[in-house]
């Protein structure tokens, strides 16, 4: 698999909280130079983003944006509007975060519930589900896979990158080994190699949620 390849699944990705938008627009014009799959930017930058994408010509990656981002406590209904709103706003990907306490206290059925309110509310758009591995134990993520899977979502993904702890070789094959057939999987958090890059896409990551591969390149 060549480096072009590898981008094609990367999630350009911007989401420190001190972002600008002469640093968001930089991370734009780097995607669609290396023609990554989408750009994944702060809510607040998805219009001006699209309306970016709008004004120039050729291809340009998708607008990927996060929900409940980092904590996933949020209410349900305010992820609900969070997700109307980037729509709305022009973004293609939705990544949400789940409610961290309900799958430590097992609440699967919530966490279906919500899951499900949110892909409603994305309609054709796709939805990625960020289940903070760094803080569940192998059980309950296996159990996150069943519930991503059962309430039809389109990604389930590893990590916020916020939380102390990123994507592992380890928890993409438990993923893959656990999702339905319809469920991708994206990698994200630490990914800093293009050979860590090509590992997680032969043992099953679909997409993967990194900015160092863009300045790897940049570099060379």
């Amino acid at each position: 698999m060549n480096r072009e390849d590898i981008l094609k699944k990367v999630d350009h990705t911007l989401l420190a909280q001190g972002a600008t938008w002469d640093e968001i627009k930089a991370i734009c014009d780097d995607a669609i130079k290396y023609e990554t799959a989408s750009v994944c930017i702060p809510a607040s930058f998805v219009k001006q983003v699209a309306e970016y994408f709008d004004s120039v010509s050729g291809n340009t990656p998708a607008v990927c944006t996060v929900i409940g981002f980092p904590n996933g406590y949020s209410t349900t209904a305010t992820k609900v509007f969070e997700t109307e709103d980037a729509i709305k706003n022009g973004a293609d990907e939705i990544d949400m975060v789940i409610n961290i306490g309900w799958a430590k206290a097992g609440l699967w059925d919530r966490l279906e519930d919500e899951i499900r309110d949110i892909k409603k509310a994305c309609g054709d758009k796709i939805l990625k589900v960020i289940i903070e591995t760094c803080l569940l134990t192998d059980a309950e993520k296996i159990e996150m896979c069943k519930v991503v899977t059962r309430a039809g979502a389109d990604y389930i993904k590893t990590s916020t990158g916020f939380a102390g702890g990123g994507a592992t070789f380890e928890d993409v094959k438990l993923f893959k080994e656990n999702v339905g057939p319809d469920i991708k999987i994206k990698a994200a958090g630490g990914i800093s190699s293009f050979e860590d890059a090509e590992k997680f896409v032969e043992l099953g990551a679909d997409r993967l949620g990194t900015s160092r591969l863009v300045k790897i390149l940049k570099q060379s």
